[in-house]
């Protein structure tokens, strides 16, 4: 099995994806979704985006590398009603299923930075970007002090090393990096653009309940708890983790958990 399916059919990532919900509605109001617009969301899970960008009124392909994330995507539209939203199964590095100059948005939030072979992943998204459309990206920043990049970096530190030729999927959250990968794709380096955003994550649990919830159902972290485990370290991950979750906890009440991650949002002009 390709590792990276493998690596996002392990667990069950609605769950992490349940806490996302409300930055992934806001999002897509701030990325000028219209009727009508056909959209391509990429690495898009069970709807976090694609859902919203449905409801406001535009015509949404969903693909995901996971198929039992395009089942949860696909129960969830039917769920409301959501005719013109449909999830397909697919690859991030090679869309041959998808026609050139498909689509007038292309989005990816958190999705295709995850896939194998970075260059093919920025050509095929502006292969089946329409001329005039838009490609918008959200990755996670290295060694930013936010919430995902910490957890990423914590778990690397129990996990074995990646095989050579390996490419970190953080190198998505380097502006140099997503310049050179699409002006390799034939976009001119003014046409891509950065802002800093912020998603929430609400958890309605105490911060280290939420961090079970990683533990139990996040491919990425359940890997390195396995690590940890044959090693016998899995006690001082759980309680990094722990400690992390707690310090960024910006919730008032302290029995549920609010803790803000920031990404590095990405503007592609085709």
């Amino acid at each position: 099995m390709n590792p990276n399916k493998e690596l996002w059919e392990k667990g069950d990532f609605t769950r992490i994806a349940a806490t996302m919900r409300e930055s992934g509605e806001a999002l897509v109001q701030r990325i000028g979704v219209t009727p009508g617009m056909k959209v391509l969301d990429l690495g898009c899970g069970d709807g976090t985006t694609a859902l919203p960008e449905a409801k406001l009124g535009a015509e949404v392909l969903g693909v995901d590398i996971s198929s039992n994330l395009v089942a949860a995507g696909n129960r969830r539209a039917k769920e409301q009603g959501l005719t013109n939203l449909k999830f397909q199964e697919g690859d991030a590095s090679n869309l041959e299923q998808l026609p050139d100059k498909t689509f007038d948005l292309v989005v990816s939030i958190f999705g295709a930075m995850f896939a194998p072979r970075p260059f093919d992943v920025a050509k095929e998204m502006v292969r089946v970007t329409r001329s005039g459309g838009r490609i918008v990206m959200g990755n996670w920043i290295p060694g930013d002090p936010t919430l995902v990049a910490q957890i990423l970096k914590i778990s690397s530190d129990y996990t074995p090393p990646p095989p050579e030729g390996f490419v970190s999927p953080m190198t998505w959250g380097v502006e140099k990096n997503v310049v050179e990968r699409f002006t390799a794709a034939g976009i001119a380096a003014d046409k891509i653009s950065f802002v800093r955003d912020t998603f929430l994550f609400n958890y309605p649990g105490v911060s280290s309940a939420s961090v079970d919830e990683f533990r139990n159902y996040y491919g990425p972290t359940m890997n390195a708890f396995a690590a940890a485990e044959k090693s016998g370290r899995a006690a001082e991950l759980q309680k990094e983790l722990e400690q992390l979750f707690e310090s960024k906890n910006e919730s008032a009440d302290k029995t549920k958990t609010s803790i803000p991650a920031t990404f590095l949002r990405v503007t592609v002009a085709v």
